[in-house]
């Protein structure tokens, strides 16, 4: 499955989450480590869900990036 991440300036580090997964959010000093540590709040995120018999929600969020003058 492949799920929008948003990451965001946050202060003096990054904050992560996904749309999708309310609740599964991760920070990080830069972008790349934002981005690993969400990648890793997913996987723990939805075994949770797994181990629970929760359902595992679908990937729905659709990204888009809008130029404006």
């Amino acid at each position: 499955m492949k799920y929008a991440i948003v990451i965001e300036k946050a202060g003096q580090n990054y904050s992560a989450y996904v749309p999708d997964l309310p609740g599964c959010v991760a920070t990080g000093d830069s972008i790349p480590e934002a981005e690993a540590l969400i990648r890793e709040a997913i996987e723990w995120h939805l075994a949770g869900l797994r181990e629970d018999g929760a359902p595992i929600p679908q990937p729905s969020s659709h990204v888009e990036y809008v130029d404006v003058a």
